[in-house]
């Protein structure tokens, strides 16, 4: 049986049109970042600058850059006024 075609976005082409745009990222340990996407590699390592950190929902800190390992990554999501 053949498989349905799909014009779904892969995750790379995500993160692709996501350069310099605001993006979310949530991680591991009830931590996020919210700031611009300067970069990513395929291990989902993320540079993001003027980035906010929150831990479990409070405000902890602004970065002007930060690096965020791709192994603690849960999801990534373009901003709402970012997208397309």
């Amino acid at each position: 049986m053949p498989k349905p075609q799909t014009n779904a976005p892969k995750p790379m082409d995500v993160l692709r049109g996501s350069i310099d745009k605001n993006v979310l990222v949530d991680v591991k340990g009830n931590r996020g970042y919210s700031g611009i996407l300067e970069g990513y590699d395929i291990y989902m390592n993320l540079v993001l600058r003027n980035a906010g950190e929150t831990i479990s929902g409070n405000v902890s800190g602004v970065y002007d850059r930060i690096l965020v390992r791709g192994d603690n990554v849960i999801f990534v999501s373009p901003s709402k006024g970012d997208m397309q």
